[in-house]
């Protein structure tokens, strides 16, 4: 596993802070100079992203899981948080409700940090709950399933408003979903709006079939992004992996359970019961503008170059 040690940089003139692999090219701006033109409340809010993702620890290559029973292949142009810096993301800087458990971690493009308003991430975790059966991959009603699942949303939402977060509604496929039987990966994209905004929000799921369980990747992003994220799609679905043991193809029917629900239950979710549960992230950020903009000009380029890596 490798760690990438990062600095925050002030971008002058662009509409997200960038954060500096080191190695990369450098924009050497005296930021405290830059800072004491703006009020010390923008100062304070700069001042507390810094340290938020100064907090984090970026990393790259074999990612091994907590629990041992998957693995990630993390590309140079991606990077994984761990799971209490997921949650971090999540809940502090993303304003979504904390979870029952923590996440297993989540994949970044590397061009991003988690507070950039052009940001997307991809939630890792795992469900147990047994091996899911594929066999009826080819027989399901996908128009008909919408339908369901846009009702189970909008008791979901129901929830959610009782609970102080905001209305959210399914809206139709983003794409529909997909089975790779040989490689025993499913992905379908969904619509959504949350509290009744004009814009509307991508989810897009990702689930990876094993011997007793699922790994569960979920893509939270905007609409506008879909283009971007299926352009993304294949290198994500490269990285996750089970390990020895822990493989689809290693089902013991005399030792393992079987799922009470099939290729149609993990699209649904009824079971998973989290519709919605990441929405309010990236609505949260182009709500609030997490990210500052500071509006003098410069210019600034985006994607990083090469690293300094540091093994563990």
């Amino acid at each position: 596993m490798k760690s990438i040690h990062s600095t925050l940089i002030l971008v002058i003139g662009v509409s997200s802070a960038v954060f500096a692999l080191a190695g990369a090219p450098q924009i050497h701006i005296n930021s405290d100079q830059e800072l004491a033109l703006y009020d010390d409340e923008t100062q304070a809010q700069y001042r507390s992203e810094e340290a938020f993702l100064k907090g984090l620890s970026y990393q790259d290559g074999l990612i091994e899981l907590p629990g041992g029973i998957a693995q990630l292949e993390i590309p140079e142009d991606y990077y994984y948080l761990s799971p209490e810096d997921a949650q971090k993301v999540l809940v502090e800087a993303w304003g979504n409700p904390p979870g029952n458990d923590l996440p297993l971690g989540m994949i970044f493009p590397v061009r991003v940090t988690p507070l950039a308003g052009e940001a997307w991430g991809v939630t890792v975790d795992y469900e147990d709950d047994g091996h899911v059966s594929d066999e009826d991959a080819n027989e399901i009603d996908y128009n008909e399933l919408l339908g369901e699942m846009q009702a189970d949303t909008r008791q979901s939402s129901e929830w959610r408003v009782s609970e102080g977060y905001g209305a959210i509604e399914l809206v139709d496929w983003a794409a529909r979903p997909y089975y790779d039987e040989v490689g025993k990966k499913l992905h379908w994209a969904k619509e959504l709006r949350f509290d009744n905004s004009p814009d509307t929000t991508l989810n897009y799921n990702i689930r990876v079939l094993g011997r007793e369980g699922v790994l569960v990747l979920n893509f939270v992003a905007d609409m506008a992004q879909l283009a971007e994220v299926e352009n993304a799609l294949p290198t994500v679905l490269n990285m996750p992996a089970f390990t020895t043991g822990n493989t689809y193809a290693e089902f013991d029917s005399s030792l393992d359970t079987l799922a009470a629900y099939g290729i149609g239950g993990l699209v649904a979710g009824k079971v998973l019961a989290k519709t919605g549960f990441f929405v309010v992230a990236l609505i949260f950020l182009k709500k609030f503008g997490i990210v500052l903009v500071l509006g003098l000009v410069a210019l600034v380029r985006k994607f990083f170059g090469g690293r300094d890596k540091k093994d563990n």
